[in-house]
């Protein structure tokens, strides 16, 4: 007795070592056809690699790369080109998925065959070596025989799915082609137009060393790559940002499901081995429509020449799809960044600890920032990280405001000195500008530099979009978070952003929309259910806005929240307590938080009192005065009009 695997048009025969279509013989490799094998007998359950590598190659050591193309042969010999109808999945830096339903039927007295007679002849697969060449290829007739004996015996099935014939490819995209070493392919049949642009995510580096201390430093190369793809050639690559691809760290997404998740045609999946003074890094480039692996590479560096990492990979993608960069782009990819490997591993430290955004986490940061720029003290990137942990800490009340804020300055302007091109620099100092100068010139000239050396940074035109909230050009802001979001659809801040510009607006079901699409992202950001207990209020639900500020994690937040929920709904004794406690812990950084339930109150005499304060305490929230909906009730009064002239605002 024999068993053969039928899934849709097809019969693998393990015996004659054949795959069938339709009753025709399908060329495949030895070494493809134990591959497809192993796929079938082991259907929709999650294949890792390791495992498939083991059971087709044994003890044997073969590079993932190879693997890859296996996949790839695969499901070209099955016409596994429509995403709906994938037979073999990718899931993301895992494995494989085989999703067909499996039909296993025995066959009785099938003669044996040779062997040799494996459909290998003329076969010639990009990167795999032909193993076996076949003596003879077996005849229209012999397949016949063959499909006409099954009797069925068991179903494997595939849970809540049907096999659905793979489509015929309704246009060919953007192909990419590999060159030696060299990361990406050049572009091949339908080229897009020159305006449209190629998405690409960076997968966050598995730490493959075994040593868990090691995961700051995949977290640190993953922003570290994202950044220099994303300012290599930003009108024809767009790079999605940290914050979107970092929720697919522990995850077994799928390939397909990444790609719609965050738009993307291709992704970059990488890994990190070894330990004490060698480190590998694996880059590996995929095409998402097809789910085709294009390129693969091993580095193999030093702990203190990681950071030529991107470096490496960036100058790969220049040469390779051919665009044409600015003699400073061109100096930038060139110029070695030599930093002390000590320095760089503290940095990296702090990195870690400042993305993970506690008050304990800020310390850890600061800590390791400053370890860094002892260490080196010409690494301007320590002293950006630096300033903008001592900023959030100064905003938070953790740290004195007016020695955090010093602090921070002069950490930023070393940076500066150090590297005029740096856009982080340039991007704090215009925060720094907008919300504590009130210096709208100089903001608007800091952020457009930030824009210019890194037009793909999400974060760079978040803050654009805050300078454009101050000056009352809420449409303008609208359209550049929309960009962001384009380029970091998954961070969940940038989305709160636009949907409190579009409760400004009077777009109340479309704020209502991207603030839950916000906290679907991240339940525990701050400020976003008070943002959506306001936006209930404008709806006239008072109730539910109450209960919705009442979930707010942040004390401030909810107490403000609490305090103007409660006067709607008339209840002003449990107002003033929520207001009373807002004063006693948050009057010395947060008056524009009080001057704003003030206003809402209609109590105008109290407001400015504490609009007044926030002014003389340089409060950052004075910046957002006119994206304020809580401050309507005085715009009729003279008084609000003098404050915008104070601030140099427009009427």
């Amino acid at each position: 007795m024999s068993h053969l695997y039928r899934f849709g048009p097809y019969v693998l025969d393990p015996q004659r070592r054949t795959l069938y279509c339709d009753e025709s013989p399908v060329p495949l490799t030895p070494k493809a056809f134990d591959v497809l094998l192993f796929l079938a007998q082991n259907p929709n359950r999650l294949i890792t690699k390791d495992e498939l590598l083991k059971a087709v190659w044994g003890d044997t050591f073969v590079e993932e790369g190879n693997l890859t193309q296996y996949i790839s042969h695969l499901r070209k010999a099955l016409t596994d080109n429509s995403e709906d109808s994938r037979l073999i999945v990718t899931i993301s830096r895992k494995g494989y998925q085989f999703t067909a339903d499996v039909v296993l039927s025995k066959v009785a007295d099938i003669p044996k065959r040779d062997a040799a007679q494996v459909l290998t002849s003329g076969v010639s697969t990009p990167g795999i070596a032909v193993e076996t060449k076949a003596k003879k290829e077996n005849s229209p007739s012999e397949a016949q025989s063959v499909l006409e004996l099954p009797k069925i015996n068991a179903v494997i099935p595939r849970p809540g799915s049907r096999w659905r014939i793979g489509a015929v490819l309704s246009a060919v995209a953007v192909v990419l082609v590999v060159a030696g070493d060299i990361s990406w392919r050049r572009y091949r049949a339908v080229s897009p137009p020159r305006s449209e642009k190629i998405m690409l995510a960076v997968l966050p580096f598995q730490n493959l060393t075994g040593d868990p201390k090691q995961e700051y430093l995949a977290d640190g190369l993953t922003e570290e790559m994202i950044a220099q793809l994303g300012r290599l050639h930003p009108e024809q690559l767009g790079v999605i940002g940290r914050t979107s691809v970092m929720g697919y760290k522990h995850g077994n997404q799928r390939l397909d499901q990444i790609g719609r998740d965050l738009s993307v045609q291709y992704v970059l999946e990488n890994s990190l081995r070894g330990s004490g003074d060698h480190l590998r890094v694996t880059v590996q480039l995929l095409q998402v429509k097809d789910q085709s692996h294009l390129w693969a590479q091993d580095y193999d560096y030093r702990p203190r020449d990681i950071l030529n990492l991107e470096d490496d990979v960036a100058k790969a993608v220049a040469r390779e799809i051919q665009i044409r960069l600015t003699p400073q782009q061109q100096a930038d990819l060139k110029r070695l960044r030599p930093v002390n490997a000590e320095a760089f591993d503290a940095y990296m430290e702090g990195r870690f600890f400042l993305d993970r955004d506690s008050a304990g986490d800020l310390n850890s940061a600061a800590s390791y920032f400053e370890q860094a720029f002892q260490l080196d003290s010409s690494y301007a990137l320590a002293w950006v990280g630096l300033s903008r942990a001592l900023f959030r800490q100064a905003d938070r009340g953790s740290v004195p405001l007016k020695e955090g804020r010093r602090r921070s300055r002069e950490a930023v302007e070393r940076a500066l000195v150090l590297d005029p091109n740096l856009p982080e620099a340039h991007a704090l100092t215009g925060q720094f500008k907008r919300e504590v100068d009130w210096d709208w010139t100089g903001a608007n000239t800091s952020l457009q530099r930030a824009v210019e050396l890194d037009p793909e940074n999400s974060a760079v035109l978040n803050l654009a979009a805050g300078l454009a909230d101050s000056f009352g050009r809420f449409e303008e802001a609208v359209e550049l978070l929309r960009r962001a979001i384009a380029l970091d659809p998954l961070n969940a801040a940038i989305r709160g952003s636009l949907a409190e510009i579009c409760s400004v607006l009077g777009r109340q079901e479309e704020a209502e929309a991207e603030f839950k699409k916000a906290l679907e992202l991240d339940p525990d950001l701050p400020s976003i259910h008070e943002g959506l207990g306001f936006v209930y209020l404008a709806q006239g639900r008072a109730q539910d806005a109450l209960a919705e500020i009442e979930r707010e994690q942040m004390g401030m937040w909810r107490l403000q929240g609490q305090a103007v929920a409660y006067c709607a709904l008339r209840r002003k004794k449990e107002s003033d307590t929520a207001l009373n406690e807002l004063i006693a812990k948050y009057q010395s950084q947060n008056a524009f938080l009080i001057a704003e339930v003030y206003a809402s109150r209609k109590e105008p005499d109290q407001a400015f009192k504490w609009l007044d304060r926030a002014y003389v305490e340089h409060d950052s929230g004075v910046a957002e005065t006119k994206l304020s909906s809580l401050l309507k009730n005085l715009r009729g009064d003279p008084r609000y009009t003098a404050f915008l002239k104070k601030l140099r605002l427009p009427l």
